[in-house]
């Protein structure tokens, strides 16, 4: 029976923001144990290694261009992780997830400036929304102090814009798993070099640790960025944002079960505006009307 690649497409996706949205908590656990960069430096190497099992042949041939390529995806998607999981120190799992989020409303402004693309009206619609949110998600009840690691957090969203356009620019340098090899690589090397000046190395810890370490690269990098490219592949990218946004969902959800975290009113209706926020950029609602 032939194969129904659309369906299995949604699912490979949903099943990436499932993992991803555990990530939040496993991670925050994990840095209660292991510096931030040894962290990431083992969870870029470890996917990199995976990678390359599979592709050591296609990098070796790789174009130029292709390796100019996975190289500033992958240093741009390594300080998106540092400025996250840095931010996740701080904050909660939950503010974190969704801070992360706005990079679906930066995404087009950024565009403007590079690309001389004017967003559509829904994205400033949905850029005054989301920063409403922001301000009920990380602005204290008296609505003056800003959280460090929230601030860290709308850092990181910003930098994954940036890592938006790049995989843009240079997406038909070559296939996806050549540039996910490299880009992950790169962002492995830099984490490395910047663990091993700054962060004294991992010693005494316990299998616990070891396991979250290794669902982190396995899981949540290696497995899931595989099942992004292969479902965004086999689905509209307008179907394959909105299922993404779900990231975020799951991970309010996994730190309520998981790290009991509280959720106040004032934050749920932040995270409401930026969800809606991120909906209304994705689906674009009022494409063809003009700001008066």
């Amino acid at each position: 029976m032939k194969a129904n690649y659309p369906l299995l497409g949604r699912l490979a996706l949903l099943i990436t923001t499932i993992v991803w949205g555990t990530s939040f908590v496993v991670l925050k656990n994990t840095l209660e144990s292991v510096g931030t960069l040894w962290v990431l430096a083992i969870r870029f190497c470890t996917a990199a290694l995976i990678m390359l099992l599979f592709t050591w042949k296609k990098v070796r041939r790789a174009s130029p261009r292709c390796r100019k390529g996975g190289l500033l995806i992958g240093l741009s998607l390594a300080l998106a992780y540092i400025v996250q999981t840095y931010g996740l120190v701080y904050t909660t799992p939950a503010k974190n997830a969704f801070l992360t989020a706005t990079y679906c409303v930066l995404t087009p402004f950024f565009s403007w400036f590079v690309y001389k693309r004017r967003p559509a009206m829904s994205h400033f619609i949905a850029a005054v929304i989301c920063v409403t949110g922001i301000g009920f998600v990380s602005l204290s009840d008296g609505f003056s102090d800003v959280n460090l690691g929230d601030v860290l957090t709308l850092c990181c969203g910003a930098f994954y814009a940036i890592q938006i356009l790049l995989v843009e620019r240079y997406s038909d340098a070559g296939d996806a798993a050549t540039l996910s090899a490299l880009q992950f690589s790169a962002a492995g090397i830099l984490c490395l070099v910047l663990a091993l000046l700054f962060e004294p190395f991992p010693t005494g810890l316990d299998s616990s640790t070891w396991l979250s370490i290794g669902y982190l690269s396995v899981m949540c990098t290696a497995l899931c960025f595989f099942l992004e490219t292969w479902g965004i592949r086999y689905t509209p990218a307008s179907t394959a944002a909105l299922i993404m946004t779900l990231e975020s969902v799951f991970g309010v959800l996994f730190s309520v079960l998981l790290y009991h975290e509280v959720i106040t009113a004032r934050i749920a209706l932040g995270f409401v505006l930026i969800f809606a926020a991120v909906i209304i950029a994705e689906t674009n609602p009022f494409k063809g009307r003009k700001l008066v």
